[in-house]
């Protein structure tokens, strides 16, 4: 079974050693979103990849034709020799790629991408695909066509916590920015309880984890059903630096997705699950996929 195409794949956070503390350092701080775009009749993913590391701030753009083969992978360090502002032009077989980026004045949370002050444009063969960020004219400065139409389809991201874990997510296209809370303390408690909060409220409650370590739940967002899939087999069976995996994918097909039995105690099952569910979304069209890294620290 293949994983995500090559520009989302686990080849943008380079880990050098695999002991679980290196690990835990290496996912720090990454987050890795796809848009979906239509170029010339046909369907193009554009993803762009924000990781923070000791180096200093990464900013990743890659290219998918339907192939699922990288066109072109561009890494920019903004925060390395000042380059917090500029351009970039590549020529791809017959294609022109040009980046356009302005951080100078980029406002960060805890993650790795920025919250405002921004733009980023990736235009190609003189037709902008993808406008990111708040100063849209500032961008149009730059870039002669309007923005783009892509759609954010996936969103990956690594998050750290004791026993509360928070990510941002609008499920649909221009719809409403969620606030997404995962809490589950497994210190000290013999049977221990899995609760997801939506804006703060409590949309799903998971008793008995040991026994249902993975699953998969169906609940509503924006009057749309959502299905919440867990695997959290590291957190209660795994080392101390071990993370679970959640994934919310919107079913605007309304139909279940396959998920692995809940006997296989093998800890990638959700991983490849997670890879089949979010190819067919690219290529059927079934809406978003959130998919979170939860780690605990000490």
């Amino acid at each position: 079974m293949k994983e995500f195409p090559s520009c989302f794949g686990e080849n943008g956070v380079q880990i050098a050693d695999t002991s679980p503390s290196a690990t835990t350092r290496a996912a720090q701080n990454a987050s890795t979103c796809v848009y979906r775009c239509k170029l010339r009749g046909r369907f193009c993913f554009i993803t762009v990849s924000w990781t923070k590391n000791l180096m200093g701030q990464v900013l990743s753009v890659g290219i998918d034709d339907q192939g699922k083969q990288c066109l072109c992978k561009i890494d920019i360090k903004p925060w390395l020799f000042s380059k917090r502002k500029g351009s970039k032009v590549l020529e791809v077989g017959s294609s022109k790629v040009e980046i356009f980026w302005d951080l100078s004045s980029a406002k960060f949370g805890y993650g790795p991408e920025p919250l405002e002050g921004f733009y980023l444009a990736l235009v190609l063969n003189q037709e902008t695909v993808l406008l990111l960020g708040d100063l849209k004219k500032e961008a149009y400065r730059k870039i002669e066509s309007d923005g783009g139409d892509a759609v954010l389809i996936a969103k990956r991201e690594h998050i750290f916590g004791k026993k509360f874990f928070g990510a941002k997510a609008r499920f649909c296209d221009k719809g409403q920015v969620h606030d997404v809370g995962i809490e589950c303390d497994t210190i000290g408690f013999s049977d221990p309880c899995l609760v997801i909060r939506i804006d703060r409220k409590i949309v799903m409650q998971v008793k008995r984890l040991k026994w249902k370590f993975r699953g998969n739940h169906t609940i509503l967002v924006d009057g749309f059903p959502v299905q919440v899939l867990w695997d959290v087999h590291n957190w209660l069976f795994g080392n101390a630096m071990s993370n679970a995996v959640f994934m919310f994918q919107t079913c605007v097909s309304g139909e279940k997705m396959w998920w692995p039995d809940q006997s296989d105690s093998d800890p990638p099952a959700l991983t490849r699950a997670c890879s089949q569910q979010f190819r067919d979304s690219q290529m059927q069209g079934l809406g978003f996929s959130l998919i979170l890294y939860a780690w605990k620290t000490e």
